[in-house]
């Protein structure tokens, strides 16, 4: 049997919820008809979900209300015309790479390369469901939810997303990403501010990528994730690195699982998904205590993940989960902050079952212990680019 994905066996509260106040849909008033002139009651505060009963000054009436909790997040619906997408076994749902294992189209480490280590896979590949008499595959790719034209990339060798899209969207999170890639074309009057409604095309799948890709293989690889720095062009800029994808570039995003999203998903139905509860579903994998000079640009733009008073600068505590996407963050205690310094941050603790397979490798074994790998502690400088700026 397939390995479940990872959110179908962990899950973590998250620290800091916030209480949507929908309109009172039921009132029942009990009001004797020589009061009915008396003074409002001063409002108290009302959560939703939460019977209420608000008093007058007299005592003599009652309003009782009953206010059930608002749906969060946004409305979503399919990536391309596959709905199919309970079926997580099946290779005609999910384009499994050249082993044939249908577990390696989906999130997670796995993958194994060449080499015999766990390769980390971003987001999922959602097959075809219709093509050509040449193999191309014909499916149109739709946004998922509302959103607005953050990139797109129609050069399909200086990428290895190939040809891509990336859409931003707002909810109580904050600002997140998803990512439509290997796409044979983009609609032609897509454009970056462009303001996109749920449903609207976005292009066509197909195989394009800077590494090669058989058009018996075509697909959709989707991503759904968090935006690391909304300074990292500055910083790729900085180390004349090429090609230049702006904030949009493969090591600025990162990932969480899209079965999140997608297994909820119904044709019949309408889905709201809250990235601000996925976040508090994925475990934490391993926790990092590092000198920062200021608050993390990541922390700033969405602070319902920040646990502590504002942050003015020294150690600082994140969760992270496998794939480095910051889960929470506090001020380190003087005891996790022992020893750390700018140049040397310290693994607090790791999670093993969370961790798996460590298919991202951004932290390592070094004897007893874990430390950043290089490209951990790089992944570490994005996230602390202009920190406190």
């Amino acid at each position: 049997m397939t390995d479940l994905p990872n959110f179908m066996t962990f899950s973590r509260p998250i620290a800091l919820r916030v209480a949507l106040i929908s309109i009172p849909l039921v009132l029942l008033i009990a009001l004797p008809q020589h009061h009915r002139q008396s003074p409002q009651p001063t409002r108290p505060q009302i959560q939703a979900g939460a019977e209420t009963r608000l008093s007058s000054p007299s005592a003599d009436w009652a309003v009782t209300v009953d206010i059930p909790e608002a749906p969060r997040g946004l409305r979503y619906s399919f990536p391309t015309p596959q709905t199919n997408l309970h079926d997580l076994e099946n290779p005609a749902v999910y384009m499994p790479t050249g082993s044939g294992r249908v577990i390696s189209a989906h999130y997670g480490s796995t993958r194994t390369n060449s080499a015999g280590r766990p390769v980390f896979h971003e987001g999922v590949d959602i097959a075809p469901t219709r093509r050509d008499r040449a193999q191309n595959a014909l499916d149109p790719i739709f946004a998922v939810a509302d959103g607005i034209v953050a990139y797109a990339n129609r050069i399909a060798g200086n990428s290895t997303y190939g040809i891509y899209v990336v859409l931003t969207h707002e909810d109580e999170f904050g600002q997140f990403y998803t990512l439509y890639s290997h796409l044979s074309s983009v609609e032609s009057g897509l454009r970056p501010g462009q303001v996109i409604l749920k449903g609207e095309p976005l292009g066509v799948m197909g195989h394009t990528s800077s590494f090669g890709i058989p058009v018996q293989r075509a697909h959709l690889h989707f991503e759904i994730g968090v935006i690391n720095n909304m300074h990292f062009d500055t910083w790729y800029r900085g180390k004349q690195r090429t090609p230049n994808h702006g904030n949009w570039h493969g090591h600025n995003l990162t990932g969480i699982d899209p079965m999140l999203l997608l297994l909820r998903l119904d044709p019949e139905t309408e889905t709201r998904f809250s990235m601000l509860d996925a976040i508090g579903e994925l475990p934490v994998a391993y926790s990092l205590a590092f000198h920062a000079p200021g608050q993390l640009d990541y922390f700033r733009r969405h602070p319902m993940l920040w646990e502590d008073a504002p942050f003015g600068g020294g150690v600082m505590v994140v969760d992270f989960c496998q794939a480095g996407t910051p889960l929470s963050g506090r001020a380190a205690t003087e005891e996790e902050a022992r020893g750390v310094t700018a140049r040397n941050p310290k693994v607090l603790e790791t999670h093993a079952e969370a961790l798996g397979r460590n298919g991202r490798r951004k932290i390592a074994r070094s004897g007893n212990n874990w430390t950043l790998t290089s490209w951990g502690s790089e992944w570490l400088e994005i996230l602390l680019y202009r920190a406190g700026r």
